[in-house]
């Protein structure tokens, strides 16, 4: 079993989150696959982000502000 550092980027509204991930890399079926606990964190942030609590999602992951560019 290998474990690979992966981030995971989350597009919500005009936000992005980056989340650091692990990628769990096994010789069985459904690899590479995440944690429990990394999946949690993935469904926290997208949640935090949907309720607009940036202060939230920042204690989990690198968040980011979109701005369009032209119209």
């Amino acid at each position: 079993m290998n474990r690979k550092r992966h981030t995971e980027l989350i597009h919500e509204g005009k936000y992005v989150a980056e989340v650091e991930v692990e990628l769990i890399e096994t010789n069985e079926g459904w690899s590479p696959y995440l944690s429990l606990e990394d999946a949690y964190k993935l469904d926290d942030v997208r949640e935090a982000l949907r309720r607009n609590d940036l202060h939230g999602a920042m204690q989990k992951a690198r968040v980011y502000e979109l701005t369009p560019v032209g119209g």
